[in-house]
């Protein structure tokens, strides 16, 4: 019998160390990579990884824990005190224990099951940050909102989930300090090394809400945080001192933008005015758009509109009702017009051949969150014979033919799937270079993918097995020894 159970345990500790090495080294495994830059073959100066929609859940999931932890018993003590007689009270106490057979204590091992469910995830998620931060060394992190599980949660609850983001799931990332998101800074990239480990979080709706129910109250803790939700930088690329610099080096611009009240009705008209002069600030402050050395990376939660059956999610919008002020209560997407506003104003695309740069805009990628399947488009602006009735239309990246047309604008967009668990514990992976050919930026992209959370689980309880009962043997072998 010994002998078995030697087998048995020698064959756990080959299954846990090889799953254990693939676990911690999945990346690795995968062949996960940052793409290269396709001239030299080097790394990227610029490697974003992005992650969307982790949507920490919390105690608002739990039994409410001023509630009786035995209700059963407690009721039990107050109805014997009252008169009756004993076949009575057995009767009582016989109801009373099957009330906890079949209600108390099945719903307190739910509630101990959905706390270490809650525990399991925030590792998983932390697991999968940890492990593509070290083994694939970003540049910067960027986390696509949705951070938390609901929008309408306590203060203290938002709070204690904010701790877990921080203290869990993103342990030794850091919050973009205020002094960084408050005005356009101008930095070098790769001279702060301090990128590397801050988080760019960006607001989803289960963060702020949507336009309908968004209010300064919740902007402000989360802004409190997590960070501005409305906020750009810019990285220049870097120069020796002693090397002649020309007045505009190729730049890099990352934008924060909180696209969550474009749409209209919004519960706050103030809140869509700071949006919307963000943008225009943004517009003013770019250099001109026919300026190929800059290269431009939006940040934002809702995906860009587009016509159904080109990504999962389909165009829809919900509103409150009338007496609930009819804001927006839900959408998929931004609509075409907020959509059409930011290629436009931002990217300054128009198609117009007798407008600067001839209509084309600017360069750059947009990465948006949201649609937990992920989607990969091409937003461009087909020839129409009469300009009034040009539209702006998606078409799937992978299969799009009108990228290929070098004569009419478009931008590349990609919604990076969800880190949850259900979907895979999925990571973005984004490499930009100044290309010194084409002298313009260049974007490529690729994915990470860890696994469902089932995974994780079963390595870590294969471990924990193994463990104990290389320790049950190690203290009978110990035993024997001193008999």
């Amino acid at each position: 019998m010994i002998q078995y159970l030697q087998r048995a345990l020698f064959v756990l500790i080959i299954l846990s160390t090889g799953s254990t090495v693939y676990l911690y080294n999945y990346s690795t495994f995968h062949r996960c990579a940052f793409p290269l830059q396709a001239d030299t073959h080097d790394l990227a100066p610029f490697r974003l990884l992005a992650l969307g929609d982790p949507q920490l859940e919390g105690d608002s999931s739990l039994p409410n824990p001023d509630d009786a932890l035995f209700p059963s018993i407690v009721n039990l003590w107050h109805d014997l005190a009252e008169p009756a007689s004993i076949a009575q009270r057995l009767q009582v106490t016989r109801q009373s224990l099957a009330n906890l057979l079949a209600s108390d204590l099945p719903r307190i091992l739910q509630s101990y099951r959905k706390r270490l469910d809650l525990l399991g995830n925030d590792y998983y998620l932390a697991h999968i940050y940890r492990t593509l931060h070290r083994n694939l060394d970003p540049t910067h992190v960027t986390v696509l909102g949705d951070l938390l599980g609901s929008q309408w949660i306590s203060d203290e609850e938002f709070q204690s989930r904010g701790w877990r983001y921080w203290q869990r799931a993103f342990q030794d990332g850091l919050r973009v300090d205020d002094e960084i998101s408050s005005g356009i800074q101008v930095g070098n990239l790769g001279q702060d090394d301090t990128w590397k480990s801050r988080i760019i979080n960006v607001a989803g709706n289960h963060d702020v809400g949507y336009a309908g129910d968004m209010n300064n109250e919740r902007i402000q803790r989360f802004e409190k945080i997590f960070g501005k939700t409305n906020w750009e930088t810019r990285f220049r690329l870097g120069r020796d001192s002693d090397t002649n610099i020309t007045a505009d080096p190729p730049e890099l611009r990352i934008i924060v933008l909180n696209s969550l009240n474009l749409d209209t009705p919004a519960v706050d008209p103030d809140l869509q005015r700071d949006t919307y002069g963000f943008i225009n600030n943004i517009i003013v402050a770019s250099r001109p758009v026919e300026d190929e050395t800059t290269g431009t990376i939006l940040l934002t939660h809702l995906p860009l509109h587009k016509a159904e059956g080109i990504c999962v999610d389909s165009p829809f919008f919900d509103f409150y009702h009338e007496d609930e002020g009819s804001g927006v209560k839900e959408q998929n997407h931004l609509s075409y017009n907020a959509g059409k506003g930011i290629l436009e104003g931002i990217y300054g695309m128009s198609g117009n051949p007798q407008a600067p740069h001839a209509g084309l805009g600017r360069n750059g990628i947009v990465l948006t969150g949201h649609d937990h399947e992920g989607c990969d488009v091409y937003h461009h602006l087909p020839y129409h014979p009469d300009p009034d009735s040009r539209a702006w239309s998606a078409e799937r990246w992978a299969t799009s033919t009108s990228r290929l047309d070098k004569t009419i604008p478009g931008i590349r967009e990609i919604t990076v799937r969800s880190m949850m668990g259900e979907f895979g514990g999925n990571a973005g992976l984004l490499s930009a270079w100044f290309d010194d050919h084409s002298q313009r930026w260049r974007f490529e992209y690729s994915t990470c993918s860890l696994g469902v959370q089932h995974v994780w689980w079963a390595i870590h309880v294969l471990d924990l097995v193994t463990i104990g009962l290389a320790s049950l043997a190690a203290l009978g072998n110990f035993y024997n020894a001193g008999a």
